[in-house]
C-alpha cells in the first residue's frame, strides 16, 4: 500500500469516530510512524497516537518520537536476561528495555491523563505477563521499574495459556497458578505501585485464539 493510500485509510477510520491511532510493534518503521503522524496533523487531524510495542527499542528511536506519542505501551517482559535469551533470543533486552523505558518516562513522567470516558490520552502505561514457573522474573520486573517510579500505571497481566507447541515445555505447558499471581500482586502492593490495573486469574480464558486453525487470528465463521 503506497503512503498516501495508509494516510488517507486512516483518516477514513478517525472520520467514522476512531479517536486513536496505535502503532503496533513499530520499531522498525519509526521513519513511516513519524510520517504519518506528520501528514495527518497537516491534514488537520490530531487523535491520540499510542505506541505499542514489545519494549525491545533502542533508546535513540525513542528519543525520535518525542512530540509525535501520545500514549506509551510497552511491555517490561524480562528482568532475567537469560530467561529472555531462552524464551525470546535476545542477549541483553533487560538493558535495552529499560533503557528505552526510562525515555519514555523522561518524556512523560508518570501522569496518566483519563478522558471522561475512561480512555488514557496521555501518559505511560507499562505492561508485564506474568509466566508461569517463572515468578522471580516478574518480582524483577516489578523492582525494577520501581526503582524508576513507583507512580508509574502497571497493567499486571495474567492471561498466558499454553497453546499447543507448548505442550511439553518443562514450565510454559500450563496456566499461572493463584498462589504465583498472588505473590507477584503482592510485590506490587509491597513497592507501593497505586496505579494501573490487575487481570482476574481466570483471564487466560479470555483472548485466546484458535491456533489450531491456519488462520489463528482470524475470525471463524
Amino acid at each position: 500500500m503506497e503512503f498516501g493510500e495508509v494516510v488517507h485509510s486512516i483518516i477514513k477510520i478517525l472520520d467514522s469516530g476512531c479517536k486513536a491511532v496505535g502503532f503496533v510493534s513499530p520499531t522498525h518503521f519509526i521513519p513511516q510512524v513519524k510520517a504519518i503522524i506528520e501528514e495527518l496533523r497537516l491534514h488537520g487531524y490530531n487523535p491520540i497516537f499510542v505506541y505499542n510495542t514489545n519494549g525491545y527499542d533502542k533508546v535513540e528511536e525513542i528519543r525520535l518520537l518525542e512530540n509525535y506519542i501520545n500514549i506509551y505501551l510497552p511491555d517490561y517482559k524480562y528482568s532475567d536476561n537469560n530467561l529472555a535469551r531462552k524464551l525470546s533470543k535476545v542477549p541483553d533486552y533487560k538493558q535495552t528495555a529499560l533503557q528505552a523505558i526510562k525515555e519514555m518516562y523522561r518524556q512523560k513522567g508518570s501522569t496518566l491523563i483519563i478522558n471522561e470516558d475512561g480512555y488514557a490520552e496521555n501518559g505511560l502505561i507499562i505492561r508485564h505477563l506474568v509466566l508461569p514457573g517463572h515468578i522471580e522474573n516478574s518480582l524483577g520486573v516489578l523492582r525494577d521499574i520501581a526503582d524508576i517510579s513507583t507512580s508509574i500505571a502497571i497493567s499486571l497481566m495474567a492471561q498466558y495459556f499454553p497453546t499447543p507447541a507448548m505442550k511439553n515445555h518443562a514450565t510454559l505447558n500450563r496456566t499461572l497458578t493463584a498462589d504465583e499471581y498472588n505473590i507477584v500482586k503482592n510485590e506490587l502492593e509491597y513497592l507501593g505501585f497505586y496505579k494501573g490495573w490487575a487481570q482476574e486469574l481466570e483471564s487466560n480464558e479470555s483472548y485466546r485464539p484458535d491456533f489450531e486453525s491456519d488462520k489463528p487470528f482470524m475470525e471463524q465463521f
